[in-house]
């Protein structure tokens, strides 16, 4: 494949991931690789390859002599993609107050205001809420020194975005999503490895606890999550 058929088909998987995430292509709904391709007119290779990696990544599924199906996320998902964030994220805020830098902490600072902005808003989108938060978490991952840890997140984030995935103004109070975040910017500025991994678990569980009794109806289902894999605060103390 030549340079320009790699940036094709580069384009056409963030085109279609996107359409995704924004609902555009809404969960459970079914497309053709040749309704998308004339949709893009575009052949139909990169529109293959591109579903055929986002199926890697867990948003569409393909059937037989039919085409994607666009994956809905369940209960189980949000449990799982919060497990894996508190199984890479906790170590990565550890790491970023070991080792942030002031021109690191600026650009932090400025992702908190976004942060700030977005959870302090009147605006319902869920868009608008998580991609702010998004960045705030992507550039601690990047503080941490790891742009393939910052990529891992970002796909993470795409599938909460499907779910719809933000607490706030149902389960928690916007503000309080807020403070999480302040905290976890707080420590990560003190240079305290211990307490920016301990606010940054602290935010994830309160946040998985809060949309699993979101997508449920059931407080008790919430407050029942517990990460699927043992994190590196779980072990503290044992190794």
């Amino acid at each position: 494949m030549d340079l320009r058929q790699k940036s094709l088909a580069t384009r056409v998987f963030e085109i279609v991931r996107n359409a995704i995430v924004v609902g555009e292509f809404a969960p459970g709904s079914l497309h053709s690789v040749q309704e998308i391709a004339e949709k893009l007119n575009v052949s139909r290779t990169p529109v293959r390859e591109a579903l055929l990696k986002l199926e890697e990544l867990g948003m569409v599924s393909f059937e037989r002599n039919r085409g994607a199906r666009i994956l809905e996320t369940t209960v189980h998902d949000l449990e799982e993609i919060f497990s894996l964030r508190v199984l890479l994220e906790v170590p990565a805020a550890y790491r970023a107050a070991s080792r942030v830098t002031p021109s690191e902490l600026r650009k932090l600072g400025h992702t908190l205001e976004e942060v700030k902005s977005a959870y302090r808003s009147t605006s319902t989108n869920v868009r608008a809420h998580l991609e702010p938060d998004a960045r705030f978490h992507h550039c601690i991952a990047l503080i941490s020194g790891s742009r393939r840890l910052a990529g891992i997140l970002d796909n993470l984030f795409d599938q909460q975005m499907i779910a719809g995935g933000t607490s706030g103004g149902y389960t928690r109070e916007m503000d309080s999503i807020y403070r999480d975040h302040e905290r976890i910017y707080e420590t990560i500025a003190a240079q305290d490895p211990e307490g920016a991994a301990e606010a940054m678990r602290d935010h994830l569980v309160t946040s998985a606890r809060a949309l699993v009794a979101k997508e449920t109806g059931d407080a008790e289902a919430g407050s029942a999550f517990g990460p699927l894999y043992i994190d590196a605060l779980s072990l503290r103390g044992k190794i």
